[in-house]
């Protein structure tokens, strides 16, 4: 009975006697010896059962009436294992096209393009006198830890058929000293679509002043909150191509800004001048079809632009005043009238100022630039505070160094953008903030 219950039947039990009965002999060594010849013997009486297969390639390359060799070989004869070994192979080597056909001595080859100038550490007379790399950082106060700001500050965006980078650094003289950095970068997307509004404004704060970068990221934050808020109708205005209207409302709203800057001064019982900061800002519509770029602020710096290989100085200029000066308003008395009648003498008595006339400013204010241009495919414009505009308009061999970097090669990564604006000028060490667009 098997485990499962089950009889057995006579077929399974004669299959397990003629299994296990006591007349089949044992299984044990062979009764013929095991060398050598006996193995292969057997072994080439496996393989001559099979008749070897002709090469798939056989026919193709004109091997048909050639005899194969076996899929096992083995050859005692030596000049048979050379003749085998000197066979063609199944599959004839071939060689490329391009080693087989004779060279064209007519047709040189075309030289290759020279890749773009590496970054460099400075150009001009010599090497700047500060390091290149940050060696002290700004005193932090540890109730205000907010004021701090970055060494550097980079970006970038890409909309329409303009590319943006934009970056600000730290100069050598404050990474020397320790001071914070008192350029500010601000770059901000108001609008979503065709209709969206991008605004970049670089601030400069007062030279020698405790809270020159805390003055230049207020009205950076100032100007970028006026925009904002009107972004909708100054888009409009510049795909219709409202000259003076842009002109009047950006006007208005720097002014705006610049009075809270005032105005916190005195909360803080500071001086206006030493709680200043020039402002310089770039509008660009997110529409593809329109290419007019806005420039607008107030203050040093320059505005520059890639054509054709040259760069230009598009700095909206003031008006200057021309014509001779009115008496009493800046100029000299003179002795005598044209009649030759003498003037009074002047006897030092000071005029009180009248209640009608507003006080004088103590000192003049920068005043408001505006310009209005439209992009050409492969021009790339440049915005910039003075750190970088001065040794751009000192040193030639910078504005030639980023002609060769600029003009072919497009708008460069944002680390290589970084590496262009830091290529340092001697006795140039103030910060650098730039805002540069690419055409396509």
């Amino acid at each position: 009975m098997s485990q499962q219950g089950e009889r057995p039947t006579g077929q399974e039990d004669d299959w397990w006697g003629q299994l296990y009965d006591d007349v089949t002999p044992d299984t044990g060594p062979a009764a013929t010896g095991d060398t050598l010849d006996d193995r292969f013997a057997s072994a080439a009486g496996t393989v001559d059962r099979e008749a070897p297969q002709p090469s798939p390639y056989a026919e193709e390359f004109g091997l048909r009436d050639q005899q194969l060799p076996d899929a096992v070989t083995r050859t005692d004869d030596p000049r048979a294992a050379a003749e085998e070994s000197a066979a063609p192979p199944l599959v004839p080597e071939q060689r490329p096209e391009a080693e087989s056909a004779a060279p064209d001595t007519d047709t040189a080859p075309a030289p290759e393009e020279a890749p773009p100038t590496a970054p460099l550490d400075y150009v001009g007379d010599g090497p700047p006198t500060y390091d290149a790399e940050p060696t002290m950082l700004p005193a932090a106060d540890p109730d205000h830890l907010g004021e701090l700001v970055a060494d550097t500050v980079l970006d970038g965006a890409r909309y329409g058929s303009s590319t943006l980078r934009a970056a600000s650094v730290r100069g050598d003289s404050a990474r020397f000293r320790g001071e914070p950095r008192r350029d500010s970068l601000l770059t901000a997307r108001f609008g979503v679509g065709a209709n969206a509004l991008v605004l970049v404004a670089l601030a400069t704060g007062a030279r020698a002043t405790p809270g020159a970068h805390l003055a230049a990221a207020e009205v950076c934050d100032w100007i970028g909150r006026a925009v904002g808020r009107s972004h909708a109708r100054l888009a409009e205005d510049i795909r219709a191509g409202r000259r003076g209207d842009l002109k009047s409302g950006l006007h208005r709203l720097t002014d705006r800004s610049l009075g809270k800057l005032r105005a916190h001064a005195a909360e803080i019982g500071v001086e206006p001048e030493e709680y200043a900061a020039s402002l310089r800002c770039l509008l660009l519509p997110a529409d593809p079809g329109c290419r007019i770029r806005v420039f607008f602020g107030v203050g040093a710096g320059g505005l520059f632009r890639l054509r054709d290989g040259a760069w230009q100085d598009i700095e909206p200029q003031v008006a200057e005043a021309t014509g001779d000066a009115v008496v009493g308003f800046g100029s000299q008395l003179p002795a005598e009238t044209a009649e030759g009648d003498r003037l009074t003498m002047d006897m030092g008595i000071i005029t009180p100022p009248s209640p009608y006339e507003p006080a004088p400013d103590p000192a003049p204010r920068d005043p408001f630039r505006f310009r209005a241009s439209v992009a050409r495919p492969g021009d790339a414009l440049l915005l910039c505070s003075g750190g970088l505009a001065e040794p751009l308009r000192g040193e030639p061999e910078l504005a030639e160094h980023l002609t060769r970097r600029w003009e072919k090669t497009g708008p460069p990564g944002l680390a290589a953008f970084l590496a262009d604006i830091q290529v340092r000028v001697k006795g140039y060490a103030d910060d650098r903030t730039a805002a540069a667009v690419w055409e396509a």
